[in-house]
């Protein structure tokens, strides 16, 4: 039901703004992705929407092919300005879901068996356009899976579906600011979903 809901509305979306949603690029014509406002990020998403789906699940990665079936935690994609300045947006499975749904401040404990997924675009203000960035993922794992990183594991794949190499303190380094969060950091407040 998730995902016929997010597949009609990404649908009506195109239809209404004209859109192929095959395009591997799309017009960004902005100076500071910080200045894009909601129609010119749905406009974004729309246009990249399916092939960022298709290209992430070209090597059958099981996070790659079954993150759209699961909770959509904001309205649309932001700039929240972790992972540089590319628009996010962030699916949650069943398991982490309800939880992260609360955007809490304190005291969160992710369950084990948490899965998250982030689409990010990449917003290129030289050439004025817009293309699919890495599908990053966090995976909370049992107590004692990752001790130096509060038990997440961090991967990502390519807009290709190919495994991004990343160092697992790189992404720890930056999250551990949100350790009261469980080492979550939400998307803006203003796209948020409500739980």
């Amino acid at each position: 039901m998730k995902r016929q809901l997010f597949a009609a509305a990404t649908l009506a979306i195109s239809v209404m703004l004209g859109h192929s949603a095959a395009a591997s690029t799309c017009k960004a014509d902005v100076e500071d992705p910080f200045d894009l406002d909601a129609a010119a990020i749905n406009e974004i998403y729309t246009c990249l929407s399916d092939k960022m789906a298709e290209g992430y699940a070209k090597d059958g990665n099981e996070v790659a092919t079954a993150y759209r079936d699961w909770t959509v935690t904001g309205t649309r994609p932001a700039v929240q300005g972790a992972h540089g300045s590319r628009l996010l947006l962030t699916f949650a499975n069943d398991v982490a879901a309800e939880q992260y749904l609360k955007f809490a401040t304190e005291g969160v404990d992710m369950p084990a068996g948490s899965v998250l997924a982030k689409e990010s675009i990449t917003i290129s203000t030289k050439k004025k356009t817009a293309r699919p960035g890495p599908l990053f993922i966090m995976t909370k794992g049992e107590e004692g899976a990752a001790p130096d990183a509060g038990d997440w594991i961090y991967s990502a794949l390519m807009p290709n579906g190919k495994p991004m190499k990343i160092k697992q303190s790189f992404c720890h380094d930056c999250h551990v600011s949100w350790e009261a969060q469980d080492m979550l950091a939400y998307p803006v407040e203003e796209v948020r979903v409500s739980n």
